[in-house]
């Protein structure tokens, strides 16, 4: 007989067991002693940055555009697997609690975030407002219940298979989310958000009567499901091998004027391999052009004098340690270890391409400090991540690049 409770029970539990293995290596890891220091010195600028700001700041429109992300991404982890597309899709009218129950490990997981956030933003708010920190637990509740509604809404959304709805669902709720962040902080009139919340009420209203008689998209559900747990496990990657892990490809030929640049000769057999598996990886270059984004960003708006080096410095590190899973990728790949190529050949195209990813971002973060007319800050900025790009590839990478 089926047990839904039993269901859910076994498949929590097998998520908790895998996601724990794997978390294990990841604390455990050097890489977390950076994040702290990171988040230390983020923390020490951030503090001294609300410091100077001044009583008509707009702080709750910042807010309001930050956390108003944070409630409309409101996935639902369902737990569910390929097979169930065949074997649960006959038992969906069933399966009433086992969802209600992932919505609900759903809601407390991301209200936990949601938490942190405006734990962050906070001290913000408090510093140009008379109010201080005295409704952050009401603000915190109501907040808890929005995303509430997003996790519902949002549930009710997988009962159809347009991606036009998907798109204009997550604009309309961004702007329903961060119009009530920034009149609940700006502590409007009771009849003000009021209105809004019957707003929310009539949207959910009208998707619930539109999906009364649809079913649930199962191959939505279980690709979205796999998607999430492929992100974790590529972070997991970087700490330890995950068998689970899934390559994804995309052929992206507008970058092979930079592959035509390398020399077709036999030496360069390796550098052609991992260049290309570098620039058609999303994983690779899309953590490549994240981090690029993020630290020019941080360098350009963030000003602490010679700490912009130190900062430039870190992203260098995080960067490279994080693409040093590259020299594993094909590690499986029985064909590859045909190649008539000498193992050192291949250690140098592997170090050869490390250095110019990690020399371009030290010119690209120079070139942010630069804007800001920091001459003397971006010249020694990129001196220092020169220099650091050189010790990491040759001498910091070279006990994990083993031929």
């Amino acid at each position: 007989m089926f047990d839904e409770k039993s269901l859910w029970n076994q498949r929590f539990g097998h998520r908790l067991k895998d996601l724990g293995s794997y978390l294990r290596y990841i604390f455990n890891g050097h890489l977390v002693i950076v994040l702290v220091f990171l988040t230390g010195g983020a923390a020490f600028y951030y503090q001294k940055w609300i410091e100077k700001l001044s009583a008509g700041f707009p702080a709750e429109l910042i807010i309001a555009v930050i956390i108003g992300l944070f409630l409309t991404y409101s996935p639902v982890y369902n737990f569910l697997l390929e097979a169930d597309r065949v074997f649960l899709l006959p038992l969906e009218t069933r399966l009433r609690d086992y969802f209600l129950r992932s919505g609900i490990v759903s809601l407390v997981f991301q209200g936990y975030i949601l938490l942190m956030v405006q734990a962050v933003l906070m001290p913000m708010y408090a510093h140009v407002s008379t109010n201080g920190f005295h409704s952050f637990l009401l603000f915190y509740a109501v907040l808890l219940i929005i995303k509430a509604w997003n996790l519902v809404v949002s549930w009710k959304i997988h009962y159809f298979v347009q991606p036009s709805i998907y798109r204009w669902d997550m604009v309309v709720r961004y702007f329903i989310n961060a119009v009530f962040t920034f009149l609940l902080f700006k502590q409007a009139n009771f009849v003000i958000l009021l209105v809004m919340v019957l707003v929310m009420g009539f949207y959910y209203w009208s998707f619930r009567a539109r999906t009364r008689k649809l079913g649930l998209k199962w191959d939505l559900l279980i690709e979205q499901e796999e998607k999430r747990m492929a992100a974790f496990y590529r972070l997991a990657n970087l700490f330890t091998d995950v068998p689970k892990l899934k390559d994804t490809v995309k052929r992206r030929r507008w970058l092979d004027l930079f592959l035509k640049r390398i020399s077709f000769i036999q030496k360069n057999t390796y550098l052609f391999l991992f260049s290309r598996t570098f620039l058609r990886s999303s994983d690779y270059l899309g953590l490549f052009i994240r981090l690029t984004v993020i630290g020019a960003l941080a360098l350009y708006f963030i000003s602490f004098g010679f700490g912009q080096i130190g900062l430039a410095v870190l992203f260098l590190y995080l960067t490279g340690f994080q693409l040093l899973p590259l020299w594993n990728h094909h590690q499986n790949k029985l064909w590859v270890d045909l190649y008539p190529v000498a193992a050192q050949d291949k250690t140098n195209a592997f170090q050869s391409l490390l250095m110019v990813i990690l020399v371009l971002q030290a010119f690209l973060f120079a070139l942010f400090i630069l804007l800001k007319g920091e001459i003397v800050i971006a010249m020694l900025e990129l001196a220092a991540g020169l220099v650091f790009s050189y010790l990491f590839v040759y001498l910091y990478s070279r006990k994990r690049v083993k031929a």
